[in-house]
This record gives structure tokens, sequence and C-alpha cells, in this order.
């Protein structure tokens, strides 16, 4: 069996890791000529800000009173510029932003392994292009375009990575330290002769990245005065360098100015989806070849922003993100990024319209490049008998559009030049696309085959080990021997396939992982038979009920992660199916308290998602109730006289301190920042202490089943207040007194079967070496209780206030342990205050299963099987096309379903440690029972 579960994890992980070979394999490809207009540029030099996390509604609407948070900009865009929104697509993350504008592609996920960093991959940028670039800012994003430099050009100036913290007095200084050192480089400029000279040069790029507005946004929020002070600041010092350029330079007007951002942010200052608060950026663009300000009498766009903003008299110019590479490289005269997707946005350009029709003729070729060696690339690795070329762009038809634009060109027709160059770059991705998709199907057909193979095996070794289904099937029988050998060189067939394609090693693994699969499945085709023949004798109505009921819970699961309501409605349902039994007969208080917590959780779904306010009282109220729990437990336990050893009442009373120390920790902690004082120290300290011990101190206690189970829960709660910033921390002491009712009512639906007489609960204890005999066969009923299962665990995601979605995570949650950012500690951590609701949840159902004296590694099996089932169904519904919200929220679908059947494994194990082993303080560890 152990072999079994490490063979299910490593399918799991492969087929998790699938989506990222379909769907986010890197674009990128090497091998093209750089591109460049030979016609003199507009400008001699190019200053870029990117003001990190800067929404394009906050920047600009106007305040209250009527006035604009950015007034240097907003004067930009109606006497000298021209203005628009940059639309970012998904991840909206600082790095796959700053690739788009620098780089001008869009970046794969794959990135997300180097924390957004380092380079996963080499790829050309303006930066590279330019004949120096000088860059201030953060030391998470600078250095990524420097290390892919080629040469020594590129400079970078970072402050100290201790400076991005979350509770600092005021994250305004890292901008304010951007534009301080800009002014003293230039200053000392004037006295170094070589460092003179070098800033004198055309095709020079300057970079200012200022990153306060998106820490203020991550602290405080984007609707907060200091997110929108901050927003001031940067217009303010924006400014002030302008000033300087024109003062330093002689007002030569020479200068191109651009001012943007990489990704917007969701109202509780998170973002890496595809919600339009982070996919709308402001991209404001004035100087030397910039279009001045249009006035025009109507516009036509799908949103009502130009009204909000007051700004429907001024031309509005759209682009997507990645157009600002190929518009700053025209603007300066350097070659076109090699991995440049972008479309020279024309609106944006003053200039001649030779100029225009020779840039985007440039910009053409560029992209045509890239198909081409995409195009070779694929061509060599595929069997000539299978290539499929993409037929709207052949040979032939690309020459005839370039000889026709060259000729356009050539007699002044520059309209019709221009109007070509954009359907052959049109053309031209579209088949980057098709060529990048080439293998979707092929793969996602394997993995399809693969997945369904596992959960159709996983279903036979169920039937097999756990139910009576196939009693008549012989143990002796003799398995078909015909089947080895033709598996084996299916196999073979399929390795050769992939070998003389020349395909990377994760295909072999998705190509043959369901030969193995399915040949387990073939080997079980007694059991197969034995089953249908079962079926058979089973009434078609009553089949065709169960299926219908089957499909409808899952489809209820599956709905819930698209209307939250859905978790909802089923509690209430819940809630009632003891009135529909006759559970209510038996044990009408058990019933009672079922129905109420029940409904009491079916409260929470309905609640504000993240982003709402943080509500510390009711972080406190939580810990105040899990105080007056506890008294009332250890009350209860010494008052019916149960042999009560003094190391558990130390044990308890250890944990009920701790609760209470979480308590003061959030509140200082809250309080410390509201003031601007940072994290203190001690409260770090403590907050440690308190997720170190919390795995620990419960093995400390009895093993008996519900003393076991309340030291859990204590423990868990201590670390769950101090990562809680409002009603959710409510939700795990609701879930667990749902989940203590469960057990008693699954006792009481096996009694009322028959299969075997009532045990009081307070005798059962946990016990790692369970006597196997005493496991009993499955029945329909373990349907039930596998989608209660199921069932709890996903409200156990969604009943806090998360969404289906990767930016659904506050990271004000993670404060009481740091404020520095770290992406990948915050990441964990948010990461483990999701999985404390599962580990609850987990910890009752090995409870469940042991006073149901059922074996957990079959109901465990079907709890798979129906995640699987989930999964199977969402990977059917990953989208590429559409919204970037719908796409972004279809893979997070994915990858949420997916992570819970890989974390199922785990947090069936890591339950059985905490109910089962056992430590002790001193001496022998004593088990007390009546």
């Amino acid at each position: 069996m152990l072999l079994f579960f490490t063979l299910g994890l490593f399918v799991h992980v492969v087929f998790f890791a699938s989506i990222f070979d379909i769907y986010f394999t890197s674009p990128l490809v090497h091998g093209m000529t750089p591109r460049f207009t030979s016609l003199p540029p507009p400008a001699r030099r190019l200053v870029l800000f990117v003001a990190d996390g800067l929404r394009a509604d906050t920047l600009y609407e106007l305040d209250e009173n009527g006035n604009s948070r950015a007034p240097f900009i907003r004067n930009i865009i109606m006497h000298e510029g021209s203005w628009g929104i940059s639309h970012t697509r998904v991840p909206t993350e600082s790095r796959p932003g700053h690739v788009a504008l620098i780089a001008g592609f869009y970046e794969d996920v794959s990135a997300v392994a180097k924390g957004w960093k380092e380079n996963p991959v080499e790829f050309d940028s303006l930066f590279n292009e330019s004949k120096y670039t000088w860059s201030w800012g953060s030391p998470d994003i600078l250095p990524m375009f420097a290390k892919g430099a080629s040469g020594d050009h590129v400079y970078t100036y970072s402050y100290d990575a201790e400076r991005e913290d979350f509770g600092a007095h005021d994250a305004t200084k890292l901008d304010t330290w951007v534009f301080d050192h800009v002014k003293e480089f230039f200053h000392a400029a004037r006295n170094n002769q070589s460092l003179f000279s070098k800033i004198n040069e055309e095709k020079i790029v300057f970079f200012l990245h200022l990153l306060g507005i998106d820490t203020n946004g991550h602290a405080h929020r984007p609707s907060s005065r200091e997110y929108k002070d901050n927003i001031k600041i940067v217009d303010d010092g924006v400014k002030e360098i302008v000033s300087m350029f024109k003062h330093f330079y002689g007002n030569d007007e020479k200068t191109t100015f651009i001012f943007t951002s990489d990704h917007g942010m969701t109202d509780w200052g998170s973002h890496g989806a595809g919600h339009p608060s982070e996919t709308l950026t402001p991209l404001v663009t004035w100087g030397a070849g910039i279009k001045y300000p249009q006035k025009v009498s109507a516009q036509q766009f799908d949103d009502k922003f130009l009204k909000e903003w007051g700004l429907e008299e001024w031309k509005r110019k759209d682009v997507n993100q990645a157009d600002i590479t190929p518009l700053m490289a025209s603007l300066i005269g350097v070659p076109f990024p090699l991995n440049s997707v972008g479309i020279l946005p024309m609106d944006y350009l003053n200039n001649t319209d030779l100029f225009k029709a020779e840039s985007i003729f440039t910009n053409a070729v560029q992209i045509l490049e890239q198909f081409k060696v995409k195009m070779t690339q694929k061509k060599e690795t595929t069997l000539p008998f299978l290539f499929t070329p993409f037929k709207l762009l052949s040979e032939a038809k690309q020459t005839n559009i370039l000889r026709k634009a060259r000729s356009y060109i050539e007699q002044g027709e520059f309209d019709e030049a221009i109007s070509l160059c954009k359907e052959l770059i049109h053309l031209a991705l579209k088949g980057l696309s098709y060529y990048h998709t080439y293998d979707r199907f092929f793969l996602a057909t394997n993995v399809v085959i693969g997945f369904v193979g596992w959960t159709v095996y996983a279903s036979l070794l169920i039937i097999k080990s756990h139910s009576n289904l196939t009693r008549r099937v012989s143990k002796e029988l003799k398995k078909p021997s015909h089947l080895l050998p033709c598996f084996v060189a299916i196999g073979i067939l399929v390795a050769f396939f992939l070998l003389i394609q020349a395909c990377p090693w994760t295909y072999y693994v998705y190509c043959l992982l369901p030969v193995p699969i399915w040949y387990a499945v073939l080997r079980e085709f007694q059991v197969i038979q034995d089953l249908v023949a079962s079926l058979l004798t089973f009434p078609l109505s009553h089949f065709v009920w169960y299926l219908l009921v089957f499909i409808l819970g899952i489809e209820v699961l599956i709905l819930s992660f698209f209307y939250r309501c859905m978790l909802t409605a089923g509690l209430i349902a819940f809630a009632v199916w003891p009135f529909l039994t006759q559970l209510w007969t038996r044990a009408k208080i058990t019933s009672l308290g079922w129905t109420f917590f029940c409904l009491l959780l079916a409260v929470f779904p309905l609640m504000p998602v993240v982003g709402r306010e943080p509500d510390i009282s009711l972080v406190m109220g939580a810990g105040v109730l899990v105080l007056l729990l506890s008294l009332f437990v250890v009350t209860s336990l010494m008052k019916r006289k149960i042999s009560f050893g003094k190391e558990e009442l130390l044990v308890y009373l250890l944990q009920m301190i701790n609760t209470v120390l979480s308590m003061y920790v959030v509140y200082s902690t809250h309080s410390s920042l509201f003031k601007k004082q940072g994290l203190p120290l001690t409260n770090q300290i403590v907050s440690w202490a308190t997720l170190a011990s919390s795995l620990v101190v419960p093995l400390l206690s009895s093993p008996v089943l519900f003393r076991r189970l309340f030291s859990i829960l204590l423990s868990l709660m201590s670390t769950y207040l101090l990562l809680s910033t409002g009603y959710e921390a409510l939700f795990p002491l609701v879930l667990s007194c749902l989940m203590f009712i469960w057990i008693y009512m699954e006792q009481e639906t096996l009694q009322q079967s028959g299969i075997f007489s009532k045990q009081k609960l307070t005798t059962i204890q946990f016990s790692y070496n369970t006597d196997i005999t005493q496991f009993r066969q499955l029945y329909l009923d373990d349907l039930r209780r596998a989608f209660f299962l199921v069932f709890f665990l996903v409200t156990a995601f969604f009943g806090t206030g998360n969404i289906a979605s990767i930016n659904s995570f506050d990271l004000a949650s993670v404060y009481c342990f740091l404020t520095v950012f770290s992406p990948f500690m915050m990441g964990a951590l948010m990461m483990w205050k999701i999985l404390i609701p599962f580990v609850l949840v987990m910890c009752a159902f090995e409870a469940v299963q042991l006073t149901t004296q059922l074996s957990s590694k079959s109901l465990f099996l079907i709890v798979l099987i129906i995640s699987d089932i989930m999964a199977l169904q969402f990977f059917f519904l990953i989208k590429d096309y559409g919204s970037w919200l719908d796409i972004g929220t279809s893979i997070s679908h994915y990858v949420i379903v997916m992570s819970m059947a890989i974390f199922l494994v785990f947090l069936n194990g890591l339950a059985q440690l905490l109910t089962t082993k056992q430590l002790k303080l001193y001496g022998k560890p004593k088990s007390h029972l009546i």
C-alpha cells in the first residue's frame, strides 16, 4: 500500500506539473538578427519611470475635492503628451510586468520558481540594446536586466532589501531614495568627465523603479491615505526629475519621458491574477518624438472610465504592455529586442510618415524572424508526414507582403505600407502562438488518458480490497500472460516516436506514464467483469438515482469555486440530513447540535472575501471563545472524575497561556504597525515560537480521542490567531465544533445500520498500530462520508474568505511574523494558514475512520478519486482565450484542486502523526481511561 501511495503522489505531481508544459512553456526562441530603423531617431535619451503597483484608476481619477492626486502628470496629459491604459497580462507580478515593459514579451510562469528575481531563461531587452543604461530602485528588479545584458553597459543602484518593510514608518522613502540618488548622480557627473561624456551619448536609457506605492498598497491597501499620498510624492518627484533633465541638457528637446506601472493591485492589496484592478495600468508619455494632446468630441470604449476621470475630451490611446518596448526602441533608435512581440503604437509617435512606415516595417520583420525560427525548430523536431504548417502565412505570402510593403514605402504610399505591415505582424503573432501551442492537444490527450487510467485503477483497488462486490473472484486467478509483452511493446514504440522527434524529457513522462497505469488497470480485468456483473443485478432505477446524486454532489463542489454561496446551500442541506433519516429519533441532542453548527458554518461563505478591512476585535473575540471553551472542557473532564494526569493538565494550561500570548501579540503588533513603529522583535520571537511548537505540544496530550483532538485544536488556534486579521479567526472554532459532532453522527449512523454496537467515544484511543481484523468492508454510505470530507475540505478553503484565485491572499496575515518583503517565506506562512483548517478536518476524519471501524486507506482513496474527478473537470475548463480574468481564474481553479489532491496525501500523514504519536514530558507516558 505504501508503494501505491508513493506512485499516487508521483502521478499527481506529474499531472500538476503538466499544466506548465501544456500552457506555460517559455515563448522565447533564439537565433534572430537585431533589427532597427536606419532613419535618425527623434530622441537621444529616454527616461522610464515605473511606479510599481500603481492602478490606472487611482492615478487618473479626481479626489473627493475634484483635484488630481498627480497634478503634474495630469498637466502632461492635457498639455504636453499622450496617454492611455497599458493592459498587462497574467501573472500580474513585478518581474513579468517589467519583462513585458523592457523586453517586450510575456513571461511564462516558470519564473515564479525563481521568485520573479533571477533569469530562468536568457532574453534580450531594451537595456541590452542601448548604449548605456542607468537604473535606480529595488534590488528585486534591477539585477535581472543587468545580468541578462551582454557587456558592461547596464549600471544599477539599489537600496538594501531590508528597506522593503511593510511595517516601516514611511514606505515613501523607497521612492524619495531613488529621486535623491538620481539628483546626486547628475550632480556628480558635472565633476566626472568620463561619466559626463557617457550621459551625453545617444541611445541611452535612465530607469527609475519606484516601489513605494506597491509597498504602501500591500501594507495599507490602495484605498488608504498612505497609498494615495505616495502618488502625490511620486508626482512631485517626477516633476523635479523632469526639470533637472531639462536644465542639465539645456532644453535640447532630445529627451523622451515615459511614466507607467508594471501591474495594478486589488482592493485588498494583492496582485498576481487577472482582475481589471490588476491588469489596467497607466501610460503617460511626453517629450521628443511623442504626439501632443489631441482633443476629441467622442471616444469609443467599453468602460466608463473617461467620464469618471474627467478625461473624455483627451484622446485615450490604449496599448498592450509589451507594445511599450518597440515604442521606446523606435524613439531612441536602438534595435527592437529580439524576443519582443510588441506592436509599435503608431498613435504615440510624432514624426514623419516615412519614419512611422520604416519603424513598423522593422517591427514586422523582427516579429516575422521569430516566427521563422519557431517554425524551423518545430519542423526539425516533427516527422515530415505529421508536420502541419501554419497555412495563413506561407513563405510565398511572407515574401509577397514584404515586397509590397517595401514598394509602397519607396512610392510614398505610407498608409498602405503601414496597413500591410500590421497585417503581417498579426499573422506572424498568430503563427507564433500556433507553433508555441503545437503540441498542446497531443500532451493534453496523454495527460487525460493517464489521469483517467489512474482514477479507474484506484477505483478498482477499492472495489477489490475493500468491498464485497468481488467475492467471486479467485485469488488464484491467473493474470493474462499476453498483457505485459503488449504494453512493453507499446512503451518502446512511444519512446522511439518521441526519440526521433527530439522531444524534451518531460514528454517521455507524460506519454509513457499512461502505459503502466493502463497495464495495471487491465490486469484487474476479472475485477471489472465481476463489478459489471454485480451492477447488472442492481435495480436500474436505484443505480441511476445514486449516479445522479453523485454527479450532483461533484457539480456542487465544482460550482462552489465560482459561487461560494453553493457551499452555504450544501451546508443547509447537511443541516436537514438528520431529519430525513432516523438519526433525529435516535439522537435528538446530537442532531440539533449538527444542525446548529452546519447553519452557523453556512454563514462564513457568505461573508466578505479577502479585501475586507482588518477587525482585530473579532480576532480577540475568537481568542476569548477558545479560552472559555478550554475552561469548560478541562472543568468537565475533572468533574467527571476522569483520571486526569498532572502532565496533561500542564499541557492544557500551557496551550491556554499560549492562546493568551497570541492574542497579546496580535493586538500589540496591530497597534505598533498602526503607529508605524514597525514589528516589535519580542512579538516576532513569540510568533515563531508558537508556530514551531504548534505541531509538537499536542503530542504531549493523552491519545484518548476527544482529548487529543481538543489539544490539536488549541495548538493550531494559537497559530491561526497570529495569522488572522478578522472574522476568519472564528472559522476554525466553528468548523472544529462541527467536526466533533460529525464524529458522533457517523457513529450513530453506523449503529443505526446495525453494522456494529455502539462504543463509548470516551474510551476510544488513537493508536498507530490498529488491529486490521477490526476493519470492515465498504458500504454505499461510506461514499457519503468521503463526500462529506471533500465538502468540508473545500469549505475549509473558501470559508475563511479566500477566493479561487492566486491573488486571494492578504499579506497583512503574516505581519506578526515578518514585515520585510520575502515572497517565499510570506507565501509559506499564508499557505500554512490555509492548511490549518484542512488539518483540523483531516484529524476529525481520522477519528471518523477509527470510530466507524473503517480502513483509513479505503476511505482516503475514495476522497482522492472525488478530488481527481474534480481536477479532471477543471483541466477541461482551463482557458487560454477570452479576458485575462477568465484565463487567470481557470488556471487558478486547476492549480488549487490539484494542490488539494497532492496536499491530501501529506495531510493524511500529518493527521495520523498528530493523532497517534505521543511524547512524554518526563517518565513513562500514561494513558488514562474512565
